[in-house]
């Protein structure tokens, strides 16, 4: 799978980040939720699955536009 680095809102190439596939699915690098409270209210977790945490303003500045 190739990646194609769109933004980031860190210095110094800390996370978070954003990449797109070449299918056009959205790639997040991000600090792991661990938040115990939050954990307890997502739904519906398949296994393998992990949330990370993305700054709002990484979203709106660099998701491609459809």
């Amino acid at each position: 799978m190739k990646l194609k680095f769109l933004g980031s809102t860190s210095e110094d190439g800390k996370c978070p980040t954003l990449y797109e596939t070449e299918t056009g699915d959205i790639v997040v690098q991000g600090y792991r939720l661990t938040d115990p409270e939050a954990l307890a209210q997502l739904r519906d977790v398949l296994p393998g699955e992990t949330f990370v945490v993305v700054p709002r303003d990484l979203l709106t500045r660099f998701t491609p536009k459809v």
